[in-house]
């Protein structure tokens, strides 16, 4: 009874070493290329707001109507930020 218990060891220990060395493999890929180059830039491009990108790649025409509309209407009415939350540091 002993013997049959200790058979699935024939497989669990192949396993975990085909495991571990897939596991080094992409690592190692991931490293080879870049992946942890820039670990903060998707973050702050995640929190950049729309509208900037929007004006930015837009005609210059395109981009005035863009920033016309994004002023108050009102003085104050928007409260004293003129309406926009603040994003990450621009450097």
């Amino acid at each position: 009874m002993h013997h049959r218990r200790m058979d699935i060891l024939y497989l669990l220990i192949p396993l975990s070493v085909v495991l571990a060395i897939a596991i080094g493999a992409a690592f190692w890929w991931a490293v080879r290329n870049d992946q942890f180059e820039d670990m903060e830039g998707p973050a702050h491009r995640l929190l950049l707001d729309d509208d900037d990108r929007v004006a930015a790649s837009a005609p210059p025409d395109k981009a005035a109507k863009a920033e016309a509309a994004e002023q108050p209407s009102g003085a104050g009415a928007t409260g004293s930020d003129g309406g926009r939350r603040p994003g990450p540091p621009r450097h």
